[in-house]
């Protein structure tokens, strides 16, 4: 059972920058995994930021997020990163670490789609605030 706990979540200024960090257990080493991020603002539904595969390198991002979003991983730590630049107020929001496990084929789907659906673990989330 994957459990993952985010942290940094804070209030900032339009146009700051904030790091977010997901701390995971309890991977199995059977098993491939996509980590990655997404948010939910009130109202709306949750949307995927990016993800990357558990020890690998290359990322994906949801439309219109790469540029001024950043993931990162450290394996060793089992710790996930999203870096977030150029901050705006329609960027508040709860954001959320998630996991998909299985099959290679499952987990690289996951990653390049962000479906809320194909994610099997969740943090309780971090609140972001964006003030103009």
């Amino acid at each position: 059972q994957v459990q993952l706990v985010e942290s940094g979540g804070n209030s900032v200024q339009a146009g700051g920058s904030l790091k977010l960090s997901c701390r995971a257990s309890g991977y199995s080493s059977s098993r491939n995994y996509c980590i990655g991020w997404f948010r939910q603002s009130p109202g709306k539904e949750r949307e995927g930021l990016a993800g990357m595969v558990r020890g690998y390198r290359s990322t994906f991002y949801g439309a219109s997020f790469e540029g001024r979003f950043t993931i990162s991983q450290d394996n060793y730590e089992n710790m996930l990163y999203l870096q977030m630049d150029t901050l705006k107020p329609e960027d508040t929001a709860i954001y959320y670490c998630a996991a998909a496990s299985g099959s290679w084929a499952r987990v690289d789907g996951a990653c390049r789609n962000l479906d809320v659906g194909q994610f099997d673990y969740w943090g309780q989330g971090t609140q972001v605030t964006v003030s103009s």
